[in-house]
């Protein structure tokens, strides 16, 4: 499946267009009734700073309906959704198969709650889930988002080793710039300052190793070389306080908040073997990293180097999210080991996993990821992702070749490199941000790392003009005469 770019648009889009709201729109200060200043002064944005001086808010960009990879907003501009919406779109806006199935499922059960119920959307997804890791993970956990995934893994196994009699198993370990949610749970073991320390008297801190980050690499050294430095680290914290650590969390290949550092996959087979040598928990977090985004449908696929991954070598825990409905509704989960389990099996209700989510296993919610496991197959789509990516790489060229631009890497459907700060000056996501929006793309930078994590429905010329859009970008934001002369 591939969309046009914005100069071959399709002509029946005009038909899809959403029918104005009929109710009158009430102006509670200011004037402007426009859908983005209404936004600004009834909803309270994520990741917004908010000035003292309202004129200096940048208004949030209104979209009023979707198509493939695009974001179209009131004025009928495009906007390519380079990011998936904050990682969650796989497989396109409004994709017919997803809508479809939500649409059957909507005729028959929207809701029922999973304690002491059950339904056949939840029952098929965890089956094929478990499918899909040969067996070794089952018990799907739900949930209905990435942070609450992870807490969930974190009481789980904090719970298990109290129910097995190692009642001193109850810390954590992280990697360095690690993020895995915002929740007071998941804050704990999440190592992104910015999200972490106003909060910091509330949580309970985790011990944080080196990453395997591959951009630390000294002149002599491979991403596997830095790998190993990681883990020798990780091994002398596990030598000293394994009686007292209950599991270490790990985002797979990439670790997104920290500016998609990408490292070696012999780091986790290594993490592996030291876990199992120190009996200690490991929790996969693919909220951000699965569903394909890194070349197989699991990151954790490749933790042995692209050989098969036998049942003892697959993590304690993992974390899913975000693409796993196609990017439609909130789900995640948690599949588990099955000793896991049989460790919360007794009379005593002290021992059970007494956990919830009103809306956990949403039937709605389940059917979408199941339609989005259906594409996977039907469509071929870790296949012909890998000539997505070889397409991505292509395109993005051009900003790997200027000096100003290191550390270029991609793992699958990721892309990133990191800008030299110097050169980025002040602020430089922020203007990247708006700067690639007049070019008709979503972008949105960590810092001074530049990344695309496009969703899986472009082809080579959509990929091309992606990359010449963000050259585009990139160069006008490096050089602001330039910028100010586009502005004009």
């Amino acid at each position: 499946m591939s969309f046009p770019h914005p100069a071959a648009r399709d002509a029946r889009a005009d038909t899809h267009r959403r029918v104005p709201l009929t109710h009158p729109v009430l102006d509670s200060g200011g004037g402007d009734t426009s859908l983005a200043a209404r936004s600004q002064r009834a909803v309270w944005h994520p990741c917004t700073r908010l000035r003292p001086d309202a004129s200096a808010n940048e208004p949030p960009l209104a979209i009023v309906r979707g198509e493939g990879p695009w974001l179209i907003d009131a004025g009928d501009k495009r906007y390519f959704d380079a990011i998936s919406s904050w990682w969650v779109n796989l497989f396109g806006h409004a994709n017919p198969a997803i809508n479809a199935a939500i649409g059957e499922q909507l005729q028959t059960l929207e809701h029922v709650m999973l304690a002491g119920c059950t339904h056949a959307p939840a029952v098929e997804l965890a089956e094929r889930l478990t499918a899909l890791t040969g067996g070794a993970l089952g018990n799907a956990f739900y949930a209905s988002d990435g942070a609450s995934a992870v807490e969930i893994a974190l009481k789980m196994s904090f719970h298990y080793w109290r129910n097995t009699g190692l009642t001193a198993k109850r810390e954590f370990i992280c990697l360095r710039h690690g993020y895995h949610g915002e929740t007071v749970g998941a804050l704990a073991v999440t190592d992104v300052e910015i999200f972490r320390d106003a909060y910091d008297p509330l949580t309970r801190r985790a011990h944080v190793v080196m990453s395997p980050d591959a951009r630390q690499a000294a002149r002599s050294e491979s991403a596997a070389d830095v790998a190993t430095r990681a883990l020798a680290e990780l091994e002398a914290l596990l030598r000293e306080r394994a009686g007292q650590i209950a599991a270490l969390i790990v985002e797979p290949l990439v670790q997104g908040a920290a500016g998609m550092a990408m490292y070696d996959p012999s780091y986790l087979e290594g993490a592996r073997a030291l876990c199992d040598r120190y009996r200690v928990h490991l929790i996969a977090d693919e909220i951000a990293v699965g569903c394909g985004r890194t070349g197989t449908f699991f990151a954790w696929e490749q933790a042995r180097g692209g050989d098969a991954v036998p049942a003892h070598a697959w993590p304690d825990f993992l974390c899913l999210s975000k693409g796993i409905t196609g990017g439609y509704l909130p789900l995640s989960l948690v599949l588990s080991r099955p000793e896991i389990q049989r460790a919360f099996v007794a009379d005593d209700i002290a021992r059970s996993f007494l956990h919830s989510h009103s809306y956990t296993g949403n039937p709605l919610a389940c059917r979408a990821a199941l339609a989005t496991l259906d594409l996977f197959e039907s469509e071929d789509v870790l296949a012909r992702n890998r000539e997505r990516a070889q397409w991505l790489g292509t395109a993005m060229a051009g900003i790997a070749a200027d000096p100003r631009v290191s550390h270029v890497r991609q793992r699958g459907m990721i892309w990133a490199a990191d800008i030299d700060p110097q050169a980025a000056g002040a602020n430089f996501a922020g203007r990247f941000h708006l700067a690639a929006r007049e070019r008709g793309v979503l972008a949105r930078p960590i810092g001074h790392t530049l990344y695309v994590m496009p969703p899986y429905v472009f082809d080579a010329e959509l990929a091309n003009w992606l990359g010449e859009q963000l050259l585009d970008t990139l160069q006008a934001v490096l050089d602001p005469a330039e910028e100010a002369r586009h502005a004009a």
